[in-house]
Formats: structure tokens, C-alpha cells, sequence
């Protein structure tokens, strides 16, 4: 059990316990855990409810039994490619092909497996699986926070400030830039496979940026960012609008140019969960994505002054 004291101030007077955990960064799930959990929450050492509401001065102990699943991974010897850790978090530069956590049919090459390999080795304390992943992206970050050492934090509540940019090849020469704004949902009938639907589809909006053109393969690269994060956002709207990803075996399995589908996360940014303070990482373009434009100057992404803004003019609705 871990506890997390907090001093409210100023603007969070008038939250509830409930609203100011969210803002914090607890997931909603978190929170109706705790919210079921006798004991979880304590105002000025008094129990209170979620729904009690914070005064100025007040300061909210929040007491976290950690779900500790890690055990049950075992631990696969591998080399990973840390880009940071500290005592509360760890963010790892994933290689293509390789799943986060275990699943069926693949126990042993994932990102969990490994950790646990080095934990061990290294006594260190495990992580509580927190990630934001593509997988088959090549690299993709994924981060984990490591099991007590922070308040749980969750990437889905603190979406809007987690920035998330791709490069991706698209088939054709799309416009200078725009946005996709196109309700996202399952296919019928499919586990995995996602279609645009305005009637039932969950809200998403990607922008992109014609960054080169290669005319001999009618190849574009794009820069993307993601104002909504769901499941093959990226590969189904581009897709809708008319400029699939290349090696995509699920929305346009065309691989004579590349094996897997054009995808790279490159940068990634987000404020600690513990102290605040903005990180900011990339990951160069891979060879397979590189030999699709020869001759080009490529985009480089490795600081802030680098990347600027996507174009927020001459946007189109996809």
C-alpha cells in the first residue's frame, strides 16, 4: 500500500476528491477503484468520500494498494533500449514486432519480459504497465510507471497533454496539410480491424503534414499528430481519405516498397507524473522508412526548436 499526500490550493478548491484525482492525472478506472475501497481517501486525517469537496489549506491523503502483476511474467534475458529512467519512470524505445505485454500465443518477446529480466537482476521495482504503443511501429515509446513510486498515472486522462508525432509513407500525394476528423469504430465481425463511422464510432481527429513527395513511387511522407488517440487511427484515416499506408497487412496489404506498414512514432512528449516538468523524446526514421524517399532531405526531430507547430490553417475535413 503506498499513500500520496496532497495540499490543496487556490483553483482546486471546490473539486471533489473524485475531480481532482482525474485532474492529477488518475485514471477513471483508478478512481472507482478506490472510490470501492474502504479507507482510500482521508481529508485532513479524517475519511471522507470521492465526492467530499476540497477547501483551501486541506490536504487529501489518497492510499493506493498496488496491483502487482508482474509476477506472474517471466523474466526473458534481452537488451532494451532505455531513453530514461528515473526512481518513478522508465521510457523505453520499442523495436518493431515486439508487444508490450504478454498475451496469448507470445509469452516471453515483450517489453514486460524483459523488465522483469532486469528487475531482477538489478533489484529493482517493477512497473505497473502503463504504456502508449503501436505495435509493428517502428520504434515506438513505450513508457511504464514503476510500481509505488509515484501517483498512478494514466496516459488516456492526461491525453491532452500527451503530445504524440508520427511520421508515415501514405500512398499518393495528399494535400499540403489538413485534418481528419472522422468518428472511428470496430468493424462488425472483427476483433482487431477498425472502419470510420460517424453513427456509432468514437470521436478522432489526426492532423498531418506533407513533409516530401517521391513522384517514382507516388509516395508522400507525412508528419501526424494525433488530437485523439484511438485504436489504428492513423492507418484507418488516412485509408478514408484516400491515401492508405503502404505494408498495412490489415487496410492495404500492398508490400513492395516495405514489410510492415509505414509507420514511425517520433516524437513523444509529456509532463513527469511526479514532478511536472516536460520530457520530450524521438526516435530517428528507420532504414525501411528512409529508402522510401533517396535524394531527400529528411526531417529531424531530436529537439523542441526542430519540430514546429502543425499548420493550423487550410485544414480539411477528411
Amino acid at each position: 500500500e503506498n499513500t500520496f499526500t496532497y495540499g490543496i490550493t487556490g483553483n482546486e478548491a471546490g473539486m471533489t476528491v473524485a475531480e481532482y484525482l482525474k485532474s492529477r492525472g488518475y485514471s477513471s478506472r483508478l478512481v472507482v477503484r478506490l472510490r470501492n475501497t474502504p479507507g482510500s481517501f482521508f481529508v485532513d486525517g479524517t475519511a471522507v468520500f470521492s465526492t467530499c469537496v476540497l477547501k483551501d489549506g486541506n490536504q487529501l491523503q489518497v492510499r493506493v494498494a498496488e496491483k502487482r502483476s508482474s509476477a506472474a511474467v517471466e523474466p526473458v534475458p534481452m537488451d532494451l533500449d532505455i531513453l530514461y529512467e528515473d526512481t518513478h519512470l522508465l521510457v523505453v524505445n520499442k523495436p518493431a514486432g515486439m508487444a508490450v505485454h504478454p498475451s496469448q500465443g507470445n509469452h516471453g518477446n515483450t517489453l514486460a519480459n524483459g523488465w522483469r529480466a532486469i528487475s531482477e537482476r538489478n533489484r529493482k521495482p517493477s512497473c505497473s504497465g502503463q504504456s502508449t504503443v503501436w505495435i509493428k511501429t517502428r520504434p515506438a515509446f513505450s513508457w511504464w510507471q514503476k510500481t509505488g513510486s509515484a501517483p498512478p498515472f494514466s496516459p488516456a486522462s492526461g491525453a491532452r497533454e500527451i503530445c504524440r508525432e508520427y511520421l508515415a509513407a501514405v500512398c499518393g500525394k495528399t494535400d499540403a496539410c489538413g485534418m481528419v476528423s472522422v468518428p472511428i469504430g470496430r468493424k462488425e465481425g472483427s476483433a482487431i480491424q477498425r472502419i470510420p463511422d460517424p453513427d456509432h464510432g468514437e470521436a478522432a481527429a489526426t492532423r498531418y503534414e506533407r513533409l516530401l513527395y517521391n513522384k517514382n513511387t507516388d509516395l508522400s511522407l507525412l508528419r501526424l499528430r494525433l488530437e485523439t488517440g484511438r485504436t489504428h487511427q492513423i492507418r484507418v484515416h488516412m485509408k478514408y481519405i484516400g491515401h492508405p499506408l503502404p505494408g498495412d497487412f490489415l487496410y492495404n496489404p500492398d508490400f513492395r516498397y516495405i514489410r510492415r506498414q509505414a509507420l514511425h512514432s517520433v516524437r513523444l512528449s509529456f509532463p513527469h507524473p511526479f514532478t511536472g516538468d516536460v520530457l520530450i523524446f524521438s526516435a530517428p526514421l528507420p532504414e525501411d522508412m528512409t529508402c522510401l524517399f533517396p535524394g531527400q532531405e529528411l526531417p529531424s526531430f531530436s529537439h523542441p526548436e526542430t519540430a514546429p507547430a502543425l499548420p493550423t490553417a487550410s485544414l480539411s475535413l477528411g
